[in-house]
């Protein structure tokens, strides 16, 4: 398999494709879902709750804060991760749409 190029679409399907990615793995997804119910995590508290070790959860983090679904603030000697509510809405609104551009009835597949 040769080498995705990346150039050949839109900034916007790129963007998509990037945050596909970012969230393609349960242990991202398990992250987001932690955060989406409460206000703020540190890397230890997911490390409760997901049976991962704790270098490989800020790998996850990292993924997910390049991509700018969460954000993490530095409080002493930890960071705390949150929701980025921008970003978020932003994806929400992207993928509603990208849902929407559906339109049901018989379009002769299958």
């Amino acid at each position: 398999m040769g080498i995705t190029k990346t150039d050949a679409y839109t900034e916007e399907q790129n963007r998509i494709a990037d945050l596909c990615k970012a969230i393609g793995h349960p242990a991202r997804v398990a992250i987001l879902q932690k955060l989406l119910s409460v206000d703020c995590c540190i890397c230890r508290d997911f490390s409760e709750e997901i049976d991962l070790a704790q270098p490989t959860i800020s790998r996850h983090l990292h993924a997910l804060k390049a991509v700018g679904l969460i954000a993490g603030t530095i409080e002493g000697t930890s960071i705390s991760y949150c929701i980025n509510p921008e970003r978020w809405r932003e994806v929400q609104a992207f993928l509603n749409g990208l849902f929407e551009r559906y339109e049901t009835g018989d379009n002769g597949c299958c």
